[in-house]
């Protein structure tokens, strides 16, 4: 694949990167505002399948090929979703993110397993430097191994594991339109939010006290989320994906900036040298297989 036709989907992978980047700060002031992380996650992921439902006529005439990768890819872009927000939500939010960016080292394994990507040794430096980077800008050695300790730690490995799994049956189920693949994401990180909710208890009484303001917020994130799914899932169909994971940690570089300018939270030399890690490693990121797998 020339270089040029690698642009839109390389473009289609960070965009989802600068959203995620982004999206946490309306997530935050929800929360703040009094909705629950789970009940914002639900609202904003039911108007991206409303936003999206101009697919729906695409996606029924696909649903005979709804089985196997689709459910996977289903259940694994839900929980990588909730279970992201959710240890962020209840945990220590850098050891929590620390776990789920351990998702590189889940798609070498799931791409190998799934895909028959094979890393040479250029891929496994690329890997290496961009988790280095992670870690330098996450880990507080004060709290020990990024190990997990208690269950917001476990949700954050577990959603970073079902990222990853999410990317490889992306690129796995060829079969499916993008449409689909973006629809599943939706329905899964809905169906999966629900139980949570029914489970709290209070659904009704949530949604009763949304206000205008948070009403027009939540709108503009589902629109948002409507339009980066379908970027992403058009971005990782055609890249590897172990190069689409390396260009998605380009989100801890965006997250770092945005917490600045929107949180005053201080860039330290650690942010600094982590996210140039991060950087160097987006940009060395083309030539990570010793065949070429990239369609």
């Amino acid at each position: 694949m020339s270089s040029k036709q690698n642009v839109t989907p390389v473009a289609g992978v960070l965009s989802g990167a600068l959203v995620w980047g982004l999206i946490w700060y309306p997530y935050r002031v929800l929360q703040d505002a009094g909705m629950s992380g789970a009940m914002a996650t639900f609202i904003t992921y039911v108007l991206a399948m409303g936003f999206g439902a101009f697919m729906l006529p695409k996606v029924w005439r696909e649903r005979a090929t709804f089985r196997g990768w689709a459910l996977l890819l289903i259940l694994s872009a839900g929980w990588a979703n909730l279970g992201y927000v959710l240890g962020m939500l209840h945990g220590e939010v850098m050891r929590v993110l620390l776990l789920f960016y351990l998702a590189p080292v889940w798609t070498i394994l799931f791409s190998f397993w799934l895909l028959g990507e094979r890393l040479n040794r250029y891929g496994y430096s690329v890997i290496g430097l961009s988790l280095i980077g992670a870690i330098v800008m996450l880990w507080e050695p004060s709290m020990g191994l990024p190990l997990p300790q208690n269950l917001s730690e476990w949700l954050g490995l577990s959603a970073g594991m079902g990222f990853a799994l999410s990317n490889v049956v992306s690129r796995r189920a060829s079969h499916l339109s993008v449409e689909a693949k973006s629809f599943s994401i939706w329905l899964g990180t809905a169906a999966l939010t629900l139980p949570f909710l029914l489970w709290q208890g209070g659904l009704i009484e949530q949604v009763s006290v949304i206000s205008m303001q948070q009403g027009v917020m939540l709108l503009l994130m589902g629109l948002v989320l409507c339009a980066t799914a379908f970027s992403v899932q058009y971005g990782v169909t055609h890249l590897s994906a172990n190069r689409a994971v390396v260009l998605f940690l380009f989100e801890l570089v965006v997250a770092a900036i945005t917490s600045y300018f929107l949180a005053d939270e201080a860039m330290g030399w650690r942010e600094l040298i982590g996210a140039s890690l991060i950087i160097s490693a987006t940009l060395m990121s083309g030539k990570l297989h010793s065949d070429k797998r990239e369609g």
